[in-house]
């Protein structure tokens, strides 16, 4: 099993060596938050960048998840069992996968995936909502919105059950892992407040778009990059749009309601804006390592960051380097605060334990986890309006 994950992990080689950090996302940010797609998550997708320091309560360095479950992979045992020990340990970050399921999540990384289009969140009475539903998806033509409850996939109660779980029928998703083809019919039972109604849809092959760019049709506004999950190919298409913007007017990073996704792709989409220099630390059982910014990034273009709750991991990873590094005001809300890394184990049977192993830190030394970014400017209404007024004062690229 790879090294170190931090969700949906993505691989950074370097003389055959591949890093691969987790930073909350598509399982671990879905587990916290509630919030995944039938894509497999939350939003977040696995890289390297997380820093800190063992974790509270872990003498030995270890996370008391990992202490108690690590040892289960070793000596043979199921992941049932240490599905059983991780939930009693009160780590939120770390889960267990059925066989299967934690490569099939993965594979989503590329932006493209067999489903009905559907975002599910999973609230604290246990009952799971439609959060977001994608645009020309099975879904979305069927008429289920955001808001509607989901009460079973092909009869099964999801009520209470692992989002994960909830997540894998509503792809297809079998024992060993695949995906169901395009085509295949699933039946949903939705509900409203007091009505209740069954569709079935036929699932599909989907694109998710990751970076979308608003650019304004007159001088003077400031282009728009929205990025909603850092997946494979983020920073090019961050580094595309810039090079593509009138540096005169600015750009607004919109990391709003981004969970994450592969860190190396944040750490790409920071170097896009900084000319080298420290991103991120994190540790390993205490082994301090850190993520650096390839050089070469447009350093003049006034930059506003905006960001809120729902800003986490991968998301809060890049908003805290451009912040601590100078480059960038960030205007909105304090972001979720999760900045923990998780390592993958395997067991005999096939499944998957993603455990906790450390923290990571800004730039300045921050830590995120439990914390989160504060912006510069906290606006709770109209923060873009704010933040457009920001960016107007903060001089012209050159």
């Amino acid at each position: 099993m790879p090294g170190p994950c931090w969700y949906d992990r993505p691989r950074r080689i370097r003389r055959g060596a591949a890093l691969t950090l987790f930073l909350a996302g598509v399982l671990a940010a879905g587990a916290a938050t509630g919030t995944w797609d039938d894509a497999g998550a939350a939003g977040d997708t696995v890289e390297p960048a997380a820093a800190g320091r063992p974790a509270e309560g872990a003498a030995d360095g270890r996370a008391p998840a990992e202490r108690a479950a690590r040892p289960a992979a070793g000596d043979g045992k199921s992941g049932a069992q240490a599905a059983e020990v991780v939930s009693r340990s009160g780590d939120r970050w770390s889960a267990v996968y059925a066989p299967g399921e934690f490569d099939a999540f993965q594979a989503q990384l590329d932006g493209t995936y067999v489903g009905v289009g559907l975002w599910v969140r999973q609230r604290d009475d246990g009952r799971v909502t439609v959060s977001r539903v994608q645009s020309g998806g099975p879904a979305a033509c069927a008429g289920v919105l955001v808001g509607d409850r989901l009460d079973a996939v092909d009869g099964r109660p999801v009520r209470g059950r692992p989002v994960t779980e909830t997540v894998a029928r509503l792809r297809g998703e079998s024992p060993g892992g695949s995906g169901s083809a395009a085509g295949t019919p699933v039946r949903l039972d939705l509900g409203h407040g007091a009505r209740h109604w069954s569709v079935t849809l036929h699932r599909t092959r989907l694109h998710t778009r990751n970076v979308l760019v608003d650019r304004p049709a007159g001088a003077g506004s400031p282009t728009r990059i929205r990025i909603t999950a850092f997946a494979r190919g983020t920073g090019a298409a961050v580094r595309r749009a810039v090079r593509a913007a009138d540096p005169r007017d600015g750009l607004l990073l919109d990391l709003r309601g981004n969970t994450g996704g592969l860190v190396t792709e944040a750490v790409a989409t920071a170097s896009v804006f900084l000319d080298g220099g420290l991103v991120a630390t994190y540790d390993v059982h205490g082994s301090q390592r850190a993520l650096y910014a390839e050089g070469a990034g447009d350093t003049r273009i006034p930059l506003v960051v905006l960001v809120d709750g729902g800003t986490m991991s991968a998301a809060e990873l890049l908003s805290g380097a451009l912040q601590d590094r100078g480059r960038a005001v960030v205007v909105g809300s304090p972001t979720f605060g999760k900045g923990s890394v998780q390592m993958p184990s395997a067991f005999p049977d096939g499944s998957v334990a993603e455990l906790t192993v450390g923290h990571y830190r800004t730039p300045a030394g921050r830590a995120v986890d439990g914390a989160g970014i504060t912006p510069d400017l906290i606006v709770e209404d109209h923060a873009e309006k704010r933040a457009r007024t920001v960016l107007s004062g903060l001089g012209t690229g050159t």
